[in-house]
């Protein structure tokens, strides 16, 4: 099972799309464990939005989608619902 998943930094008003297989974990290094990358400076990440495939191809075809500007668009759009309640 793969998951693509959306994080938000609330503090810098950021988001981030990526699949893992290992949502948890993956999580932990976003928000803590890694010491590099594009996630690092945008800390603490908030999970908006997770959607769950049983094939990787599946994934990656959503993921491309929730990158393109449509899937931004929606993105932002969870974001705003979630920041409401």
């Amino acid at each position: 099972m793969f998951t693509v998943y959306v994080l938000h930094s609330p503090l810098h008003n950021q988001i981030y799309v990526g699949y893992t297989a290992d949502l948890q974990q993956r999580f932990l290094s976003h928000n803590e464990l890694a010491t590099k990358g594009h996630t690092i400076k945008y800390r603490p990440w908030v999970i908006a939005h997770t959607e769950v495939f049983k094939s990787k191809s599946e994934t990656l075809k959503r993921e491309k989608e929730l990158k393109s500007q449509q899937g931004r668009k929606f993105i932002w759009n969870l974001v705003h619902e979630i920041n409401k309640v």
